[in-house]
């Protein structure tokens, strides 16, 4: 019976761990997109420079 909840268990966990990780790389992804987009939708500064689109 321990070998059984023990199988489980670990089935379970790395159920959850796969889940949280695609999950993850997701976020990633829209992450990365997101930062690409910027540098392509800067917005001009007023001295004919391209400022950045991000305050830090």
């Amino acid at each position: 019976m321990l070998p059984l909840i023990l199988v489980l268990l670990l089935a379970l966990l790395l159920f959850g761990a796969g889940f949280a990780l695609k999950a993850l790389w997701w976020i990633a992804v829209i992450v990365l997109v997101v930062w690409l987009l910027g540098f392509v939708v800067r917005p001009g500064a007023g001295s004919g420079r391209r400022g950045r689109w991000y305050r830090w």
